[in-house]
């Protein structure tokens, strides 16, 4: 689904980051960049935290990216946040670079998250209760798995499980496509009591929306309902940049519960990132304190102060 903020600049995954801004050479930053994959969560998730960077005196660019490319434009400095670091999914793309000091996993944002494939409640109780059970009913699902965006950690995994042919996959086929365009897809099949199987997580709204269930896993097939964990992933030098900014990302961390309402309302109610956003800050400044304790905005100002000065 395509952020529709004002301020956000759409770019093609191939794009070259080091294009974008100048190296840095302040102390401190003027402008916050985030790199937003086109999900749901991480899309309001880096709204909510945008607004907040504004009114500390911040100017923001988001810009919808691969992942992939993301975390090469945090790596490379041209990008200062990415809060979409699903583990384990994106294990072996982050860890490399922390491990090289490239960047830093500054905090985890949302956690108890879970993903990996689901089935309709009638597909379950029907006897598809693991990833082992599907290939028994290939004929029934087409032996096709509905998956969200190329470049994803799930569907890297969902390719290697086909292309090693774990739990039987290997002449399955994995169809790539946008989240939300996946969703719709799978709405009308379930709606028409069709058999599917696709790409699940929570925190999101399929979850409230559906009667899904996850399935178990087969074959070490990488593709098993998984407890997640999602990282805020940053420069490796953001805190000497700019300490005020690296200690929000570090505090900045998000009820489930949260989430699945501001997914629910910009993918399920259809209502823009900016406005869900711009309504959930002044309504619960209790949270965001927590967010921004010991913070300061440019001004010098408590951030809290700055945040309600500029939303009251």
């Amino acid at each position: 689904m395509p952020i529709s903020h004002c301020r956000r600049h759409l770019l093609g995954a191939t794009l070259a980051l080091t294009s974008l801004v100048a190296p840095l050479t302040q102390a401190d930053l003027e402008e916050v960049r985030l790199g937003v994959p086109p999900w749901p969560g991480v899309t309001v998730k880096s709204e909510v935290a945008a607004q907040l960077l504004e009114a500390m005196g911040y100017e923001t660019r988001q810009e919808e990216l691969a992942v992939s490319v993301i975390l090469n434009g945090v790596a490379e400095g041209d990008l200062d946040a990415y809060l979409g670091g699903w583990y384990p999914v994106q294990t072996d793309m982050v860890e490399p670079l922390v491990a090289d000091g490239k960047v830093e996993k500054a905090a985890a944002n949302i956690q108890g998250a879970i993903s990996g494939l689901v089935v309709p409640r009638y597909v379950y109780e029907a006897g598809v209760e693991s990833v082992a059970d599907l290939n028994a009913q290939r004929e029934r699902f087409d032996a096709t798995i509905l998956g969200i965006e190329a470049g994803t950690g799930i569907n890297t995994a969902l390719n290697a499980a086909i292309d090693e042919d774990l739990a039987d996959l290997g002449d399955w086929k994995l169809r790539e496509s946008s989240t939300a365009a996946m969703l719709a897809q799978a709405e009308q099949k379930m709606r028409d009591g069709e058999w599917v199987t696709f790409v699940g997580w929570e925190p999101h709204w399929m979850n409230v929306s559906f009667d899904l269930v996850y399935l178990e896993g087969a074959d070490d097939a990488g593709v098993a309902e998984i407890e997640s964990t999602v990282w805020t992933v940053v420069p490796g030098d953001l805190k000497e940049r700019d300490g005020d900014v690296h200690r929000f990302m570090t505090q900045y961390v998000v009820d489930t519960t949260d989430q699945n309402d501001w997914v629910h309302a910009y993918s399920y109610e259809e209502r823009s990132a900016d406005e869900v956003a711009s309504e959930w800050i002044p309504a619960h400044y209790d949270t965001v304190a927590t967010w921004l304790e010991g913070v300061e905005a440019r001004d010098g100002r408590p951030a809290i102060e700055a945040v309600k000065a500029h939303f009251d």
